[in-house]
């Protein structure tokens, strides 16, 4: 889980990034999916592009990716769906450290 400092680390790293993939009328398919993972794999942080043709609420199609990915959502802006999955065999993504909390 991320905490609301990494998701702010990430969401900046997210606006550099180009969009890599698009998620078209086809909707979540297995190969989609696929795609996304071996994406999350290389890069850790992937921005997807929901084209207008798909009707879907984007927010629900980042859940659904999340869930068949094992990632996490950073944010949805609009059409576009910010995913994030640590690769802990080659860590690309230095994260801010979470605050520790005090009780």
């Amino acid at each position: 889980m991320l905490t609301t400092k990494q998701r702010a680390y990430l969401k900046g790293l997210a606006m550099k990034e180009d969009t890599i993939l698009s998620l078209g009328k086809g909707g979540i398919t297995p190969t989609f999916v696929t795609s996304v993972a071996e994406a999350l794999k290389k890069r850790e942080l992937v921005k997807i592009g929901v084209l207008k043709n798909l009707y879907e609420d984007p927010r629900e199609l980042a859940e659904t990716l999340s869930e068949r990915t094992r990632s996490e959502v950073v944010q949805v802006i609009g059409r576009k769906i910010v995913l994030y999955k640590k690769n802990e065999e080659n860590p690309k993504i230095e994260l801010p450290k979470a605050a520790k909390k005090s009780e």
